[in-house]
């Protein structure tokens, strides 16, 4: 450290003395490796930004007002007065009407649920998705990646509430009957065929054709697991809501923005790695 003396012209023998300031140390970084790298990783790709506050509330209310939201919600209200669950559960498991037997209403169920995210794939394929071979595959990345989320986040929303209910099946068996995760993936991957369907260039009678389609399958998904004596009604129509809402959300609040998938990799140096990828919505 060194002194600074200011001394006036006009006065001789008086001086001021200050100590000057010191030049900080620079020290050593103490941000974690881990830190370090994702700092890297942000330069590397840039921000990410997500959908806005607004826009998830907007999009949240549009999917509870929808009628394939409420409605099914209604429904299982209705049903949980008195025994009108346990009742139309045994009915449709002594008549079974449209499946025959509980072992082909069973098999039903798993083949139009396996169908249906078959669709999913194979519609989101098929949505427009730019001219050339790079714009096709950043957009056809970019509408999976979304839609394989809704799909996870509707199955992990569903088996938390069977978790939380922890209700038997109507078989007698302790296996987390509500809701039904069978409905809610037919519905979930029903919401996402609807939406890739619109996106197509097909004419309004074709579209609507395919959207039925699509939930009515969905719905006798549901239904199938009643006669398969798996699921009370109650179970099934919470599903079809849930299945329904979240995919709605999730769909409609990320896409349609033009981005691109972004693939890197990012070495630490220490023999590890990451994969990214990077999709700002």
């Amino acid at each position: 450290m060194t002194e600074s003396r200011s001394c006036p012209k006009e006065l001789t023998g008086t001086c001021s003395v200050k100590p000057a300031e010191s030049t900080p140390r620079k020290t050593r970084s103490s941000v974690p490796a881990n830190r370090a790298s994702a700092k890297a990783l942000q330069r590397q790709s840039g921000d990410v930004s997500f959908p806005s506050w607004d826009k998830l509330k907007s999009t949240a209310w549009k999917a509870a007002r929808d009628p394939q939201t409420w409605v099914p919600l209604a429904g299982a209200l209705v049903l949980s007065v008195g025994d009108l669950d346990e009742d139309l559960s045994d009915w449709a498991v002594r008549e079974t009407p449209l499946f025959g037997s509980e072992d082909s209403a069973d098999d039903a169920s798993d083949d139009m649920r396996t169908a249906l995210g078959l669709a999913t794939v194979a519609s989101a394929l098929a949505t427009p998705g730019g001219t050339g071979s790079a714009d096709w595959a950043s957009a056809k990345a970019k509408g999976l990646l979304v839609e394989v989320s809704a799909a996870v986040l509707t199955s992990s929303a569903t088996g938390g509430l069977k978790d939380l209910t922890g209700r038997d099946r109507p078989n007698g068996r302790p296996d987390n009957s509500f809701p039904s995760a069978h409905t809610s993936a037919a519905f979930s991957f029903a919401a996402l065929t609807s939406r890739n369907v619109e996106a197509m260039k097909l004419s309004p009678v074709t579209k609507k054709a395919m959207r039925y389609s699509a939930n009515t399958v969905a719905g006798l998904t549901a239904w199938a697991r009643v006669e398969a004596e798996k699921h009370y009604p109650t179970d099934v129509l919470v599903g079809a809501a849930l299945g329904h809402f979240i995919s709605a959300v999730i769909h409609d609040s990320m896409m349609g923005l033009d981005t691109p998938v972004q693939v890197g990799v990012l070495l630490d140096g220490n023999d590890g790695g990451m994969l990214t990828f990077h999709m700002p919505f």
